[in-house]
């Protein structure tokens, strides 16, 4: 039985195919995905099969996904482009006879006001009409997604953000690959497992959920440096992203993502990782640690 993969060229598409092999998928089973093959052109030297596969070109993707039983579907990364890519995904997949589908949403995407639910929520809803066998995985915040605050913090010693008190239940990028694999090899193996993952949904989240006093010290532990956290107001922040460079669009995306955070859409901790992995989520300092480190 097959198992593609897509976004391997990416960060989680890559960790995904990585804890497959880890947990003992033969090579030849796996097939990674790439719009640019040379990038994981090491993972065919290992013995993995590489097609290329780009969301934006559907001519690729019925040949990249011939013979494949199991697809997991990557979320792609260009927002207001992604239902459109998912969609000519699915319709490949539909068309090439693919068994399950595990698609990387977002926390709750079907009722979160969260700004990035939207998209989610609509490729959830193609992939609920495709008639497909599928399995959604709601993952949460990634904890590298505070590398650049970490980095900063060791020039300016703060942190600064617009979250208020909130909270985030991250978990690293491998923890949520690793579950991906889980769920994929259960699938290829049949069964019980595989039926207890038919048309499920899961909410994936870190275990702690975690304040910016504690990323701060987090930050401070791992730089070997004081930092602290400085709360700014949405307008605050609009203000220094503007000043910093950043255009309309994307200060105000990232001050609605920091509301987000404020509004607690980013705290839940389900429980469900942690789970599907069989240990707890790696904690915080240790992911930033390992990401810095990488």
């Amino acid at each position: 039985m097959t198992i593609a993969v897509t976004g391997t060229s990416g960060h989680l598409g890559r960790l995904v195919v990585e804890s497959l092999l880890a947990r003992g998928a033969a090579p030849a089973d796996v097939v990674a995905l790439a719009r640019s093959t040379e990038k994981v052109a090491d993972l065919a030297a290992r013995g993995v099969v590489v097609r290329e596969a780009d969301y934006d070109r559907p001519e690729t993707l019925a040949l990249a996904l011939d013979g494949v039983d199991v697809l997991v579907l990557v979320s792609g990364s260009a927002v207001g482009q992604r239902v459109r890519q998912h969609g000519a995904v699915i319709d490949a997949a539909k068309g090439a006879g693919v068994g399950r589908v595990i698609y990387t949403s977002a926390p709750h995407a079907d009722t979160s006001p969260l700004v990035l639910a939207p998209e989610h929520k609509a490729t959830e809803e193609l992939l609920a009409a495709s008639g497909l066998s599928t399995t959604v995985l709601r993952n949460g915040w990634y904890t590298e997604n505070y590398l650049d605050d970490v980095r900063g913090a060791g020039e300016s010693g703060e942190i600064v953000r617009s979250v208020g008190d909130g909270r985030v239940a991250s978990a690293s990028r491998a923890d949520y690959a690793e579950a991906a694999a889980v769920v994929a090899l259960d699938a290829r193996l049949g069964g019980s497992p595989a039926g207890s993952h038919d048309g499920a949904v899961y909410e994936l989240s870190g275990d702690v959920a975690w304040d910016f006093d504690e990323l701060a010290a987090a930050a401070a532990e791992i730089l070997g440096r004081p930092v602290t956290y400085r709360r700014l107001t949405a307008d605050e922040h609009r203000a220094a992203l503007l000043a910093a460079g950043l255009d309309e669009g994307t200060a105000g995306f990232v001050v609605a993502l920091d509301g987000d955070t404020r509004d607690g859409l980013l705290a839940e901790t389900s429980g469900d990782l942690a789970r599907l992995i069989g240990r707890p989520t790696t904690p915080l300092a240790e992911g930033l640690r390992r990401a810095l480190d990488a």
